[in-house]
């Protein structure tokens, strides 16, 4: 969803035992008085080959075995779809369903005050056209989460043939407003506390998406695993960074192109058989699926090996800062 590119040294993941201290609730300003002296990632998984690891994020395979799992392999899954915000443009759904999109997750808010322009547009639009699709929202960790989920009840309809609500978490660590350092006990705190608030109201299981340098160190350990996770790798196939966990959705690429959507796209792929989505949507919304367009239902992904290149925070060291997106959450919503 959110591509950020800074430098390694920038990066902080974590959160706000000072500001709780001090009794502002939920983080308040979320001013963390240590993140500018101490800016750093701190994870609590293991390290595998640190040294070689410029990462400094743990695979969950030999280091020998890596050629053996790209992204590409992304293409060897049957039923792939996509993740949208206003940065997408004004879409043609009907024509992004021709093209054999199978689902679409759409932004929704962001914070405790944040929408994205194009959210009410592509939910009544994607509904039309017979897309399957669900909304998410973009957490701002300086906002309690009460606070958080009533600003995307109030975006997103109860709709019983939407796909379950999505709660997006990564780090921020280029925030001007939300100096917060994410623990990881806190971190889970909150985020439980969204997602009960999520399925209390929309009567559905609520949906993960992570970023692997927020799952290394936050969600590792089989953390919330009673959620569905939606997990982000653009240079590996899942097994890499997330060993063993099982996925449902997996955001393998961000720089689609799909046709009826202007702009790039990030592109997800279901995990299981066109039988075994059929099922999963009917259990999750009534709908049945649409039998696939032969021609285009499975798209190849002909990167090649130098653009497969992880896009999360932590897995560019050294990289220039200035990324496609906003790198304040506060100044606009991520671009999808």
């Amino acid at each position: 969803m959110r591509s950020f590119k800074f430098s390694f040294s920038r990066l902080l993941l974590v959160t706000c035992a000072s500001a709780i201290a001090a009794g502002l609730g939920g983080c308040g300003s979320g001013l963390d008085p240590g993140y500018a002296r101490n800016p750093r990632f701190a994870t609590s998984s293991p390290l595998l080959n640190s040294k070689r690891d410029p990462s400094f994020l743990s695979y969950a395979v030999p280091e020998n075995d890596l050629h053996r799992f790209p992204a590409t392999r992304s293409a060897e899954f049957d039923v792939h779809g996509v993740d949208v915000s206003k940065y997408q443009g004004e879409i043609d759904w009907q024509a992004v369903k021709e093209s054999g999109v199978a689902f679409a997750f759409i932004k929704a808010s962001e914070g405790g005050d944040r929408s994205d322009a194009k959210f009410q547009y592509n939910w009544a639009a994607a509904k039309a056209a017979g897309v399957p699709r669900g909304a998410y929202h973009f957490v701002y960790w300086c906002r309690p989460p009460h606070e958080e989920i009533a600003n995307f009840i109030a975006n997103v309809p109860n709709d019983p043939e939407a796909l379950p609500p999505v709660l997006d978490v990564e780090a921020t660590p280029e925030s001007k407003s939300c100096k917060r350092t994410l623990y990881r006990d806190e971190a889970l705190r909150d985020m439980r506390a969204m997602l009960e608030l999520m399925e209390r109201h929309y009567g559905k299981r609520p949906i993960i998406y992570s970023s692997v340098d927020f799952y290394q160190a936050i969600l590792h350990s089989n953390a919330l695993s009673e959620y569905p996770i939606w997990v982000r790798s653009t240079k590996y196939h899942p097994q890499v960074r997330y060993g063993d966990r099982k996925w449902t959705f997996w955001q393998y690429r961000s720089d689609g192109h799909i046709a009826g959507i202007p702009n790039a796209v990030d592109q997800n792929t279901f995990n299981g058989s066109w039988n075994e989505w059929r099922s999963w949507l009917a259990s999750q919304t009534g709908l049945h699926a649409a039998s696939p367009v032969s021609a285009v239902a499975k798209p190849g992904d002909n990167r090649g090996s130098k653009q497969l290149i992880e896009e999360d925070p932590a897995m560019l060291p050294a990289a220039p800062k200035g990324g496609d997106a906003p790198a304040d959450p506060a100044a606009a919503p991520d671009k999808g």
